[in-house]
């Protein structure tokens, strides 16, 4: 790989590697899928004929159509324009042939406000072209297929795709991880943007997660109950670089409350196995044993309302803190319904929380850009690390912080800092480029730590960075997205703290 593309301190990267970082390549990820699918496809009874279900597809020029009970509207199947030609032309298929007879049945649905990254994973994870979109009474809302859905399988996805689906031992998916990671720093020092990299990584990372799970699934017996692993964090947000730890919990509906503290006692030896299988894989332990092997997070659908609902009640330094980290959460694994509630009834809530929304703001002001009032660089004192910048804490936070309070406030669903940020200016009626510049300083924030996390091996030097190793370019462009952010609290502190 040419020298020309890699981006450090005495090289720097060049202006097209900017400009593909500033692209809005992987923003659609945490959108709903009901915005991604346009068209309706064809809907035909499962006693019409091949002959009119292809005149439907046909007509429709689409690739695929859904079968559906004509007195219920329920789906049924589908069926594909690929597949349909096969029968015909290999199989002895007749155009009179009811279509039922070559449906594919029970086919992979999503609801249709589910997040687009839910539905990528799931349709990678499951090998499938198409996906049903249903509304909450099992109605059919649209179909959406992989051109609608591109993004994970770019870059040189599929053969890692491939080995983290086939690992079967822990010792498979930590060569796959390791794999992921070098893949993913490639594609960074050949321009590829900070957002559809990150979405790429976090995609990925995610099958990992998934595939781990199973497999220590596969060894356990656990309550027949619903369940789901949630993450927390950068990986709730799908904003993972190349230093990340593990933020998760898991959440449980037990059949009555009675049953909460033996349900938690049967799931916390395969939480504490997952956790410690996800360290061998390199996604170390997180210091602040937030995990879902810890006592404290593996919780009752019941329970996680009551603690997220004594935050909002008493926004001490220590809750506003916890939401900090944990209204970011997202689902990854087994039964997304309880935590679908979750999300629902915290944006209830968090709109008329006042006092918690001001602690949160505050919260988000105090961290100071590290620009000082003539334009130079500021410094922590950091003993171990004089002169440098923690572009995690006094960077990237900068603009995450933010956009968490006024996607709480206005009942935002997306968890990722820029679709926050997209989805919260339309709701105040900003300018779709005031947004764009301040996502693109957020990135270009990303991509001074992900270019330090992969120049060093001090996991305490992993987000430092010192100004005076960049070069003037670099410089002026840090400052500037430093800048973004001051305005960013500047219109934070007149709209939540005045």
């Amino acid at each position: 790989m040419s020298d020309t593309n890699d981006f450090s301190p005495t090289q720097g990267f060049d202006e097209s590697q900017l400009n593909m970082g500033m692209e809005q390549t992987g923003g659609a990820d945490q959108a709903l899928l009901r915005t991604l699918a346009r068209r309706r496809p064809p809907v035909v009874p499962p006693a019409a004929t091949l002959r009119d279900t292809l005149y439907q597809i046909s007509q429709r020029q689409e690739d695929a159509a859904v079968i559906a009970d004509p007195a219920t509207g329920l789906p049924l199947g589908l069926v594909t324009l690929r597949e349909m030609l096969h029968v015909i032309s290999f199989e002895g298929g007749g155009l009179d042939d009811p279509v039922a007879a070559h449906m594919i049945g029970a086919p992979l649905t999503i609801a249709a406000d589910s997040p687009a990254h839910r539905a990528k994973v799931l349709m990678t994870r499951r090998g499938a072209k198409h996906l049903l979109l249903i509304e909450g009474d099992g109605r059919l809302f649209g179909l959406v297929g992989q051109a609608d859905l591109l993004g994970l399988r770019a870059g040189g996805a599929e053969a890692l795709i491939e080995s983290i689906g086939t690992a079967r031992d822990l010792p498979a998916m930590t060569l796959a991880a390791d794999q992921v990671r070098k893949r993913g720093a490639e594609l960074f020092r050949s321009g590829m943007g900070v957002e559809a990299l990150c979405q790429w990584v976090s995609g990925l990372h995610d099958l990992i997660a998934m595939r781990v799970i199973e497999i220590m699934e596969d060894e356990v017996d656990l309550p027949a109950v619903p369940w789901c692993w949630l993450v927390f964090g950068s990986e709730g947000r799908l904003e993972q670089t190349f230093a990340t730890d593990q933020d998760n919990g898991l959440i449980f509906v037990p059949p009555e409350p009675a049953a909460t503290e033996s349900l938690r006692a049967a799931f916390l030896p395969f939480a504490q196995a997952v956790n410690q299988a996800l360290h061998h894989c390199g996604f170390e332990r997180c210091r602040g044993n937030i995990m879902a092997g810890n006592p404290s997070w593996c919780l009752s659908e019941g329970e996680w309302r009551r603690r997220f609902a004594d935050w909002l009640a008493e926004p001490d330094p220590q809750a506003v803190l916890n939401g900090a980290i944990f209204f970011d959460f997202r689902p990854l694994y087994g039964s997304f319904e309880a935590a679908d509630r979750l999300r629902a009834w915290l944006l209830a809530q968090t709109g008329s929380e006042v006092r918690f929304l001001h602690h949160l703001a505050q919260q988000a002001v105090n961290v100071a850009p590290p620009v000082g009032w003539a334009g130079q660089f500021s410094y922590d004192r950091n003993r171990d690390f004089p002169h440098t910048i923690d572009l995690k804490l006094q960077g990237a936070r900068l603009f995450v912080d933010p956009a968490r309070v006024w996607a709480l406030k206005h009942g935002v669903w997306a968890t990722n800092t820029a679709e926050r940020l997209r989805a919260v200016g339309a709701c105040l009626g900003r300018g779709s480029a005031d947004t764009a510049v301040e996502i693109e300083a957020f990135h270009l924030i990303q991509r001074f730590r992900i270019n330090q996390q992969l120049q060093t091996t001090d996991p305490d030097a992993v987000n430092r960075v010192d100004p005076d190793d960049l070069n003037e370019l670099h410089r002026l462009m840090l400052k500037e997205a430093f800048k973004q952010a001051k305005k960013m609290q500047a219109r934070l502190r007149q709209q939540c703290l005045s």
